[in-house]
């Protein structure tokens, strides 16, 4: 979609290349986008900028005072933010080669990354704390992580001059070097992998339903197996992740958003509108010891904070994006952020109310497709029930691409960095196949991963909760002891409190099997 799209020659202002053998012409990119630097002499000649009147043929009748005047005032110019220093290693990676991103593209891979199966989960969490304290803690979520999503989207060009492209780059230079990778790079890639390999087999068990519904009694004796749908899915997933960078997915990003959407609402439609079963209570699930009861509103917790993803992503968005002193991202960015936060608040809360009024406490652990299957197979139309589980399907496979976009960009710059050159499209495609298919064994070894909502909820807590606002403090500075710095010290340690608490509740649910999440029964 964005591959047909040209860049203004005012993306950004400048490129300082870091070493000689860097500056590689820009037509050598695998995709053939167009890189932060300018291309030619053309290129740089035709679009002027505070400083493009420093030049040789400027400078050559001018004494070396005036000279040295000059230069010092390109490097003031740069040092106040009128002109980003990029990084040339940058041109050749997926998320930052091309640089043509706006606001509607913001608000797609927002959407995309924002909502998806996790959404369907939960009314399993309500089911443990009830309609008040389940109403109330979403909301909190909700607001918490819109703050904290606030702050990326600020301190994406906090320091005058320097982009930070991606989550761990601005940990680094919030906590250090070392802390700051030791912090941020384990839950962040946590995140990305694991979600994505969560994604294969929703995905895979998804298309087995699909297909045994729209088949019915007709379907073949020798129907596929599970795995076989896994690796059905993943090749599918590996297909379309061959797509180059991080822009010229949002074709995807708007179908994922528009297919979660549609089938969140439907899924909450259709179980509102059928008869509620009976025996339905709505009181919070009672269990033998107190110890049961706290280890499992954790957990719910857990899957709530779960239900928020997608702040890994946030930098990675806005580094899409062309940034000027006149122009800065963060206002195309938070723009589209908003829109496709209202919409995510449109797809979550009514899920989370809708399912547990319809199923209260008898909600299955698999969650809603799991309750519309078991208490409405025959009420509702296998077309209806087929198309549900198909968005469902093409949602994953919109997911999946965003969510893998980072570990893409990590091969790549291991590469890049090694061998001083950009990846060629063999090279690349090999990185995807490759991660695809480690993600399918991981899946097939571990197939209880997708049942790890509470656990991955609490374990990568902090990326979305806790480090934005000690990243806020760090690098913003705020006057000590202040309101604004009572409050982000305050937020922060309570997601590290919350991160600890809810991981050790999904370890206690998973041990107890009390809240162990399969999506689908196998069958």
């Amino acid at each position: 979609m964005s591959s047909s799209m040209e860049e203004r020659p005012e993306t950004e202002l400048i490129s300082i290349p870091a070493t000689p053998r860097a500056s590689t012409p820009e037509a050598l990119t695998p995709s053939g986008q167009r890189s932060p630097r300018p291309a030619s002499k053309e290129a740089k000649s035709s679009a002027w900028t505070p400083t493009s009147f420093i030049s040789p043929r400027f400078l050559s009748p001018i004494g070396t005072p005036m000279k040295r005047v000059l230069i010092n005032m390109k490097g003031y110019l740069e040092e106040v933010g009128h002109l980003t220093k990029l990084n040339p290693q940058d041109a050749w990676l997926p998320i930052t080669e091309s640089r043509n991103g706006n606001a509607h593209y913001a608000a797609f891979h927002n959407l995309n990354a924002g909502v998806g199966f996790q959404a369907l989960v939960l009314p399993v969490a309500f089911a443990f704390l009830g309609w008040s304290w389940g109403i109330l803690s979403l909301t909190i979520a909700y607001c918490w992580q819109l703050y904290t999503l606030w702050i990326l989207v600020q301190l994406h060009e906090a320091v005058p001059g320097k982009r930070y492209n991606r989550y761990v780059e601005l940990a680094q230079a919030a906590f250090g070097e070392r802390l700051g990778v030791w912090l941020a790079l384990f839950p962040t890639v946590y995140l990305s992998a694991g979600t994505a390999t969560a994604l294969i087999l929703i995905g895979g068990e998804t298309m087995k339903m699909f297909f045994q519904i729209v088949c019915g009694p007709l379907c073949t004796s020798n129907p596929l197996t599970t795995v076989e749908w896994y690796l059905v899915f993943t090749s599918l997933c590996i297909v379309l992740s061959q797509l180059p960078n991080l822009n010229s997915i949002a074709g995807l990003s708007l179908i994922g958003a528009i297919t979660a959407i549609t089938y969140s609402t439907m899924v909450w439609l259709l179980s509102v509108s059928q008869p509620r079963p009976p025996n339905i209570s709505y009181e919070a699930l009672s269990l033998s010891s107190s110890a049961a009861a706290v280890f499992s509103v954790l957990n719910a917790l857990g899957i709530i904070a779960f239900a928020f993803r997608g702040h890994n992503l946030v930098l990675e968005i806005q580094a899409t994006m062309p940034s000027t002193f006149k122009h800065p991202a963060h206002v195309p960015m938070w723009r589209g952020a908003k829109v496709a936060y209202v919409f995510i608040a449109m797809c979550l809360f009514p899920v989370a109310i809708g399912g547990f009024w319809a199923y209260g406490n008898l909600m299955p652990a698999g969650g809603m497709l799991s309750a519309l299957f078991a208490f409405h197979n025959h009420d509702i139309s296998r077309g209806l029930l087929a198309m549900a589980f198909l968005l469902v399907v093409f949602n994953c496979l919109s997911s999946f691409q965003i969510y893998s976009m980072p570990v893409f960009d990590s091969f790549e710059a291991s590469y890049t960095s090694r061998t001083n050159r950009p990846c060629s499209i063999w090279v690349r495609s090999g990185f995807r196949v490759f991660y695809g298919f480690v993600s399918f064994f991981i899946g097939v070894a571990l197939p209880f991963l997708s049942s790890l909502a509470g656990l991955l909820g609490g374990l990568t807590l902090p990326v979305t909760f806790a480090y934005p606002c000690f990243m806020w403090v760090l690098i913003k500075k705020p006057t000590k002891y202040s309101f604004n710095w009572y409050f982000n010290w305050t937020l922060g340690w309570l997601g590290i409190g919350f991160s600890l608490a809810f991981s050790i509740g999904g370890i206690w649910s998973i041990v107890n099997n009390g809240l162990k999440l399969k999506f689908f029964k196998p069958s």
